[in-house]
């Protein structure tokens, strides 16, 4: 199988599908790596590293994109992206359908087979399902939300002037997390560990009772409900919104009008918004551009928060992706999918079929079964 690396689009990223040990691995097995130029050069791996593990390196997408049986990038596909690709093709990434109809449109038009990282689902380790090729981008994500939030509630990037873990007497900041998962759990450790006043608001109690348990002292759990949360986001210095329902759209947990009772300059953070966001007033934004102000609060909802540390965030992400795409070289889709019930959950389109139901609803498009 020819396996292609493209240069990522996507305004201000720089990580790359995968590193040059996995150009190695797949060349190990024999297969063939194409590589466009410089597709690395973000995440700090050169051409010549690329070439010293056996991959080619080709001076285009194009090329890239016309070669390669299975692509594998880090990003959804973008609008210029998509002309590139042909029926049958494999491609292995992100693609966030149910936030995007014209991209589902475009991916079921070109006929490809999507595999999706974000609904790779596998056990965990109490047995419930968990997805592996979202967890470390979540992880990274969780820990800016904070970062960011932080440096937005400075005074002269418009915020309330206030620092996370105040000082000996003066409170801290009142950080609320919305959802208590991975991003959830991330932001929190953080948050937490700079001093803040954490809230973290979640429906299902086991979590709550886990986080409960683990989480020091400065940080609380709280159930999630529509008066719980207008009630902790009125005196919030920082929101941060980290809810996940896996290929579905996010739903709104906080609408306009509950946004303004919230002071002004605090700041939301929506980690949410690759999903379509859980904040009424949320628009995708760039590293290059990142916030808007509505009704006095900061947003801040870069829809590739990653992509700004696009060195931790490539080895992450590519610890967990490798043995996949090894695995998909080897022996194919249909073969995994037939045995492997949580990898089924990740073939988002194929020959022009739309096989996740969640997208089929947030679309109002057709689903089929697929059938291995």
């Amino acid at each position: 199988m020819i396996v292609g690396v493209p240069k990522e689009v996507k305004p201000d990223e720089s990580r790359v599908g995968m590193l040059p040990v996995g150009a190695e691995l797949l060349l190990r097995d024999k297969h063939r790596v194409v590589v466009e130029k410089g597709a690395g050069l973000g995440a700090g791996f050169s051409d010549e590293q690329y070439e010293a593990a056996g991959a080619a390196i080709v001076p285009t997408a194009a090329e890239v994109w016309a070669q390669a049986d299975l692509i594998v990038k880090v990003k959804e596909p973008q609008p210029k992206e998509i002309p590139q690709m042909r029926r049958g093709q494999l491609v292995f990434t992100y693609f966030h359908f149910a936030a995007d109809k014209e991209m589902t449109m475009g991916c079921l038009k070109q006929g490809i087979t999507s595999i999706v990282y974000e609904t790779l689902e596998q056990p965990g380790p109490t047995g419930r399902p968990t997805l592996p090729l979202l967890t470390p981008m979540s992880e990274v994500a969780g820990k800016m939300s904070v970062q960011n939030g932080a440096k937005y509630l400075e005074r002269p990037q418009g915020g309330r002037g206030i620092l996370l873990g105040g000082v000996p007497g003066v409170s801290p900041a009142k950080v609320v997390i919305l959802g208590g998962g991975v991003v959830g759990t991330c932001a929190a450790k953080m948050a937490a560990g700079l001093g803040a006043h954490v809230v973290i608001l979640d429906v299902n109690l086991d979590r709550l009772r886990y986080l409960d348990d683990v989480m020091p002292k400065n940080c609380v759990t709280v159930y999630s409900e529509p008066h719980a949360i207008r009630r902790h986001i009125e005196d919030a210095d920082l929101v941060i919104g980290g809810i996940l329902i896996p290929a579905a759209r996010a739903p709104y947990l906080v609408r306009r009008e509950d946004l303004k009772r919230m002071r002004p300059g605090a700041v939301v953070v929506d980690v949410a918004i690759d999903q379509g966001g859980c904040f009424e007033t949320s628009r995708p934004t760039t590293h290059s551009d990142p916030i808007f102000t509505v009704d006095g609060v900061i947003h801040y909802c870069v829809a590739n928060m990653p992509g700004a540390v696009p060195r931790t965030s490539t080895l992450a992400l590519t610890n967990a992706t490798l043995p996949w795409a090894v695995k998909i070289a080897n022996h194919g889709v249909s073969a995994i999918a037939r045995q492997d019930p949580g990898f089924a959950k990740a073939i988002g389109t194929a020959d022009g079929k739309l096989h996740s139901k969640p997208v089929a609803e947030a679309h109002g498009l057709e689903y089929m079964a697929p059938a291995f």
